[in-house]
Protein backbone atom coordinates (compact mmCIF):
# COMPACT_ATOMS: atom_id res chain seq x y z
CA UNK A 1 0.00 0.00 0.00
CA UNK A 2 2.82 2.27 0.62
CA UNK A 3 4.71 3.94 -2.56
CA UNK A 4 8.26 5.27 -1.64
CA UNK A 5 8.07 7.33 -4.74
CA UNK A 6 4.78 8.74 -4.22
CA UNK A 7 6.11 9.59 -0.70
CA UNK A 8 9.51 11.10 -1.92
CA UNK A 9 7.73 13.71 -4.08
CA UNK A 10 5.33 14.56 -1.54
CA UNK A 11 7.20 14.80 1.02
CA UNK A 12 9.55 17.10 -1.23
CA UNK A 13 6.85 19.01 -2.47
CA UNK A 14 5.37 19.68 0.91
CA UNK A 15 8.76 20.86 2.61
CA UNK A 16 10.72 22.16 0.15
CA UNK A 17 8.50 25.45 0.43
CA UNK A 18 8.00 27.99 2.37
CA UNK A 19 5.15 25.87 3.74
CA UNK A 20 7.16 24.34 6.09
CA UNK A 21 8.22 27.96 7.92
CA UNK A 22 4.08 28.35 8.17
CA UNK A 23 4.12 25.21 10.30
CA UNK A 24 6.82 25.76 12.56
CA UNK A 25 4.60 29.14 13.33
CA UNK A 26 2.24 27.49 15.93
CA UNK A 27 4.60 24.66 17.31
CA UNK A 28 6.66 28.26 18.04
CA UNK A 29 3.75 29.99 19.51
CA UNK A 30 2.68 27.06 21.53
CA UNK A 31 6.49 26.61 23.41
CA UNK A 32 6.47 30.38 23.75
CA UNK A 33 3.05 30.58 25.87
CA UNK A 34 4.07 27.34 27.21
CA UNK A 35 7.64 28.71 28.80
CA UNK A 36 5.26 32.26 29.85
CA UNK A 37 2.62 30.17 31.53
CA UNK A 38 5.31 28.29 33.67
CA UNK A 39 7.45 31.70 34.31
CA UNK A 40 4.33 33.08 36.04
CA UNK A 41 2.43 30.49 37.33
CA UNK A 42 5.14 27.65 37.92
CA UNK A 43 4.19 24.08 38.49
CA UNK A 44 0.44 24.45 39.05
CA UNK A 45 -1.33 21.42 38.06
CA UNK A 46 -4.37 23.06 36.04
CA UNK A 47 -3.07 25.10 33.17
CA UNK A 48 -0.89 22.34 31.77
CA UNK A 49 -3.86 20.33 31.02
CA UNK A 50 -5.85 23.88 30.32
CA UNK A 51 -3.78 25.05 27.72
CA UNK A 52 -1.62 22.15 26.22
CA UNK A 53 -4.46 19.63 26.06
CA UNK A 54 -7.63 22.18 25.17
CA UNK A 55 -5.42 24.76 23.40
CA UNK A 56 -2.77 22.46 21.90
CA UNK A 57 -5.32 20.17 20.26
CA UNK A 58 -8.40 22.47 18.97
CA UNK A 59 -5.94 24.99 17.48
CA UNK A 60 -2.36 23.83 17.06
CA UNK A 61 -2.51 20.23 16.52
CA UNK A 62 -6.31 20.87 13.43
CA UNK A 63 -4.09 24.18 11.63
CA UNK A 64 -0.70 22.13 11.36
CA UNK A 65 -2.97 19.17 9.78
CA UNK A 66 -5.47 21.12 7.68
CA UNK A 67 -1.85 22.64 5.86
CA UNK A 68 -0.29 19.61 5.73
CA UNK A 69 -3.41 17.49 4.69
CA UNK A 70 -5.11 19.65 2.34
CA UNK A 71 -1.41 19.95 0.24
CA UNK A 72 -0.29 16.52 0.02
CA UNK A 73 -3.52 15.70 -2.41
CA UNK A 74 -5.10 18.76 -2.67
CA UNK A 75 -2.58 21.05 -4.30
CA UNK A 76 -2.38 18.55 -6.87
CA UNK A 77 -5.87 17.90 -7.47
CA UNK A 78 -6.41 21.84 -8.10
CA UNK A 79 -3.72 21.98 -10.87
CA UNK A 80 -5.19 19.19 -12.27
CA UNK A 81 -1.14 17.09 -11.80
CA UNK A 82 -2.78 14.19 -10.08
CA UNK A 83 -4.03 13.29 -13.33
CA UNK A 84 -0.77 12.24 -14.30
CA UNK A 85 -0.08 10.01 -11.13
CA UNK A 86 -3.73 8.29 -12.03
CA UNK A 87 -2.81 7.94 -15.31
CA UNK A 88 0.45 5.42 -13.88
CA UNK A 89 -1.21 1.95 -12.87
CA UNK A 90 -0.40 2.80 -9.37
CA UNK A 91 -3.45 1.60 -7.36
CA UNK A 92 -5.35 4.25 -6.16
CA UNK A 93 -5.49 3.17 -2.02
CA UNK A 94 -1.73 3.21 -2.42
CA UNK A 95 -1.83 6.92 -3.43
CA UNK A 96 -4.34 7.76 -0.51
CA UNK A 97 -2.31 5.43 2.16
CA UNK A 98 0.75 6.90 1.01
CA UNK A 99 -0.18 10.95 1.37
CA UNK A 100 -2.46 10.22 3.96
CA UNK A 101 1.07 8.74 6.12
CA UNK A 102 3.69 11.27 5.29
CA UNK A 103 0.71 13.82 6.15
CA UNK A 104 0.52 12.02 9.45
CA UNK A 105 4.08 11.66 9.63
CA UNK A 106 4.71 15.72 9.12
CA UNK A 107 1.96 16.81 11.28
CA UNK A 108 3.23 14.85 14.38
CA UNK A 109 6.33 16.28 13.24
CA UNK A 110 5.19 19.97 13.79
CA UNK A 111 2.42 19.20 16.32
CA UNK A 112 2.70 15.96 17.86
CA UNK A 113 6.79 16.56 19.06
CA UNK A 114 5.85 20.14 20.00
CA UNK A 115 3.11 19.05 22.35
CA UNK A 116 5.76 16.63 23.78
CA UNK A 117 8.32 18.81 24.20
CA UNK A 118 5.92 21.36 25.94
CA UNK A 119 4.69 18.99 28.43
CA UNK A 120 8.00 18.43 29.34
CA UNK A 121 8.66 22.14 29.83
CA UNK A 122 5.47 22.10 31.92
CA UNK A 123 5.93 19.67 34.47
CA UNK A 124 9.29 20.37 34.42
CA UNK A 125 10.33 16.40 33.89
CA UNK A 126 9.65 13.61 31.12
CA UNK A 127 6.53 12.56 33.16
CA UNK A 128 3.53 11.55 32.12
CA UNK A 129 1.64 14.58 31.17
CA UNK A 130 4.56 14.94 28.46
CA UNK A 131 4.19 11.27 27.55
CA UNK A 132 -0.06 11.69 27.43
CA UNK A 133 0.35 15.04 25.27
CA UNK A 134 2.66 13.14 22.83
CA UNK A 135 0.76 9.64 22.15
CA UNK A 136 -2.54 11.88 22.35
CA UNK A 137 -1.04 14.22 19.86
CA UNK A 138 -0.40 11.32 17.35
CA UNK A 139 -3.80 10.21 17.22
CA UNK A 140 -5.21 13.37 16.79
CA UNK A 141 -2.19 13.64 13.97
CA UNK A 142 -3.39 10.62 12.30
CA UNK A 143 -7.14 11.18 12.29
CA UNK A 144 -7.10 14.61 10.79
CA UNK A 145 -4.51 13.71 8.50
CA UNK A 146 -7.19 11.18 7.13
CA UNK A 147 -10.29 13.54 7.00
CA UNK A 148 -8.59 16.60 5.89
CA UNK A 149 -7.04 14.22 2.90
CA UNK A 150 -10.66 12.85 2.74
CA UNK A 151 -12.27 16.59 1.81
CA UNK A 152 -9.16 17.17 -0.30
CA UNK A 153 -10.89 14.50 -2.51
CA UNK A 154 -14.13 15.76 -2.67
CA UNK A 155 -14.17 19.63 -2.89
CA UNK A 156 -12.25 21.81 -4.93
CA UNK A 157 -11.57 24.59 -1.87
CA UNK A 158 -10.45 21.93 0.69
CA UNK A 159 -9.10 24.56 3.09
CA UNK A 160 -12.33 26.06 3.36
CA UNK A 161 -14.19 23.01 4.36
CA UNK A 162 -11.25 21.58 6.66
CA UNK A 163 -11.31 25.32 8.31
CA UNK A 164 -15.27 24.59 8.70
CA UNK A 165 -15.43 21.16 9.86
CA UNK A 166 -12.75 22.38 12.60
CA UNK A 167 -14.97 25.33 13.60
CA UNK A 168 -17.91 24.15 13.59
CA UNK A 169 -17.84 20.27 14.45
CA UNK A 170 -14.67 19.81 16.50
CA UNK A 171 -15.00 23.35 18.38
CA UNK A 172 -18.61 23.88 18.24
CA UNK A 173 -21.36 20.90 17.78
CA UNK A 174 -18.86 18.67 20.32
CA UNK A 175 -18.77 21.10 22.95
CA UNK A 176 -22.90 21.41 22.83
CA UNK A 177 -23.80 17.90 21.85
CA UNK A 178 -22.82 15.06 24.00
CA UNK A 179 -22.89 12.51 21.92
CA UNK A 180 -20.77 13.95 19.15
CA UNK A 181 -17.72 13.48 20.91
CA UNK A 182 -18.03 9.96 19.34
CA UNK A 183 -17.07 11.52 16.70
CA UNK A 184 -14.41 14.22 17.75
CA UNK A 185 -10.24 13.81 16.93
CA UNK A 186 -10.15 16.15 19.92
CA UNK A 187 -11.65 13.86 22.13
CA UNK A 188 -9.90 10.99 20.92
CA UNK A 189 -6.58 12.59 22.02
CA UNK A 190 -7.94 13.90 24.88
CA UNK A 191 -8.74 10.43 25.71
CA UNK A 192 -5.08 8.82 25.34
CA UNK A 193 -3.20 11.73 26.73
CA UNK A 194 -5.86 11.38 29.75
CA UNK A 195 -5.47 7.89 30.42
CA UNK A 196 -1.73 8.08 30.87
CA UNK A 197 -2.05 11.87 32.62
CA UNK A 198 -4.36 11.61 34.61
CA UNK A 199 -5.61 15.25 34.67
CA UNK A 200 -8.97 16.28 34.97
CA UNK A 201 -7.95 20.10 33.44
CA UNK A 202 -7.60 17.86 30.06
CA UNK A 203 -11.57 17.88 30.23
CA UNK A 204 -11.47 13.93 28.38
CA UNK A 205 -15.01 12.43 27.61
CA UNK A 206 -14.06 8.86 26.23
CA UNK A 207 -11.71 5.96 27.75
CA UNK A 208 -8.23 5.71 26.24
CA UNK A 209 -9.61 2.05 24.74
CA UNK A 210 -12.70 3.72 23.30
CA UNK A 211 -10.38 6.70 22.08
CA UNK A 212 -8.53 4.36 20.15
CA UNK A 213 -11.08 2.27 18.57
CA UNK A 214 -13.28 5.20 17.29
CA UNK A 215 -9.84 6.57 16.03
CA UNK A 216 -8.94 3.48 14.07
CA UNK A 217 -12.19 3.05 12.64
CA UNK A 218 -12.39 7.07 11.57
CA UNK A 219 -9.02 6.94 10.13
CA UNK A 220 -10.23 3.64 7.78
CA UNK A 221 -13.61 5.10 6.38
CA UNK A 222 -12.14 8.54 5.76
CA UNK A 223 -9.53 6.75 4.08
CA UNK A 224 -11.75 4.55 2.66
CA UNK A 225 -13.71 7.21 1.21
CA UNK A 226 -11.25 9.43 -0.21
CA UNK A 227 -10.16 5.96 -1.96
CA UNK A 228 -12.89 5.55 -3.64
CA UNK A 229 -13.85 9.23 -4.90
CA UNK A 230 -9.91 9.41 -6.61
CA UNK A 231 -11.14 5.97 -8.32
CA UNK A 232 -13.96 7.98 -10.19
CA UNK A 233 -11.43 10.68 -11.10
CA UNK A 234 -11.42 11.24 -15.14
CA UNK A 235 -8.29 11.35 -16.93
CA UNK A 236 -9.88 14.09 -18.84
CA UNK A 237 -11.03 15.90 -16.35
CA UNK A 238 -12.97 16.21 -12.58
CA UNK A 239 -15.12 13.79 -11.47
Amino acid sequence: MFNPTIARITLRALLGRKRAFLLALPAAVLLILTIALKAAHGASPTWPGEMLGRVGFSALLPLTALIVGTSVLGSEIDDSSILHLLATPVPRESVIATKAFIATVVTVLFAAVPEFVAGIIAAGSVGKLAVGLGLGAVVASTVYSAVFVLISTVSKHPVTYALAYVAIWEDLVTNLVTGAKYLSAEQYALGVANSIAKNDALDAHLTATTALILAVIASGAALAFAANRLRSFRLTGDA
